[in-house]
């Protein structure tokens, strides 16, 4: 039975390299149906959607970028895990009788080496979103998180964790459990954890949500993934009480990686395929792969105090600023 289920999801951006495409199909079919060889004419077209992909992606706003740190098929959390991984087990539970599906981590080998993985995981459709609260963990997902970075605290392993949520989930019941408090003691737990610790936003990270287990000792983040305090449809309609002001909210809030590695906030950006991680999610796999292994080694060499210290060290200078009197 035919499905539409797996032809392209056009951002509004991307609507001239689609219209390029169905232009060389249809000089492509018609080439083929009457004999004629426009192999010179069908290569300066993929010449120029190539360029064009290029100038368009190098060139998105902050609000366009989210787009594309939403995109439904960009790579998620297990996605990623299930590709960089040499083995992998899923773990459950948060030992108080939860197990969140908004928060995914367990144990495997990166190159050989034992770690723990976690992160958030959003749904690959409405079904699947709905069943993982479209990554928005509860109060139990962080308390699963933090079980879980104790186990590969005891045992001596580094932890791995991905970022990819629009905040914690919201709700009364989530309030009722004890969100902030759950969140606030993962922040103050993850800095005194003896073990390598690397945080890479993989899409959109947002709020508190993200933060629940993004202290670390290297926070990377992937090209046109965005990290923030509030997503700027929030910040639009709290400041100017319209949402359709996001484009405006996204250039001030500096959401993008870019920004974000100037005001010193991460520590390297990871370049993605052209046309964003979801065009080519095996090779996204591979740069991160390589660079959780290359800052794996680097942490290694320190002791746990020395990188307790530093990590420490690390988000205190986050956020200072000169005050110069008028």
């Amino acid at each position: 039975m035919a499905t539409t289920e797996r032809k392209p999801l056009l951002l509004d951006f991307e609507k001239p390299l689609a219209e390029l495409a169905t232009r060389i199909d249809q000089i492509r079919q018609l080439a083929e149906e009457n004999g004629v060889d426009v192999s010179g004419q069908i290569r300066q077209l993929e010449a120029r959607a190539m360029q064009l992909r290029e100038e368009i992606f190098s060139s998105l706003s902050p609000f366009q970028r989210l787009q594309v740190a939403r995109h439904p098929r960009r790579p998620s959390t297990l996605d990623y895990i299930q590709a960089i991984s040499d083995e992998w087990m899923e773990l459950h539970g948060d030992r108080c009788g939860g197990d969140d599906p908004a928060l995914v981590g367990g144990v495997g080998r990166v190159g050989g080496q034992p770690v723990v993985m976690l992160g958030q995981q959003k749904g690959r459709d409405t079904k699947d979103n709905i069943a993982r609260n479209f990554g928005m963990a509860a109060p139990g997902g962080y308390r699963k998180a933090l079980r879980l970075m104790e186990h590969a605290n005891k045992f001596g392993m580094p932890i791995l964790t991905f970022i990819d949520t629009p905040g914690a989930l919201p709700t009364v019941t989530a309030e009722h459990q004890g969100q902030g408090e759950a969140i606030a003691y993962n922040l103050r737990e993850m800095f005194c954890l003896d073990v390598p610790i690397i945080c890479t936003v993989i899409g959109e990270a947002s709020s508190g949500g993200a933060l629940g287990i993004g202290i670390g000792d290297r926070l990377l983040m992937f090209e046109h993934a965005v990290y923030t305090v509030i997503s700027p449809e929030g910040c639009a309609a709290i400041l100017w009480k319209d949402a359709a002001k996001a484009p405006q909210a996204a250039v001030a809030l500096k959401i993008i990686s870019a920004d974000l590695k100037n005001l010193g906030i991460i520590d390297q950006i990871l370049p993605e395929p052209i046309g964003g991680a979801h065009s080519d999610p095996l090779k996204a796999a591979t740069i991160l792969k390589q660079a959780l292994l290359d800052n794996l080694d680097e942490l290694n060499r320190f002791t746990s105090q020395e990188r307790r210290q530093l990590r420490y060290d690390k988000f205190r200078k986050i956020g200072v600023f000169t005050e110069v009197a008028h």
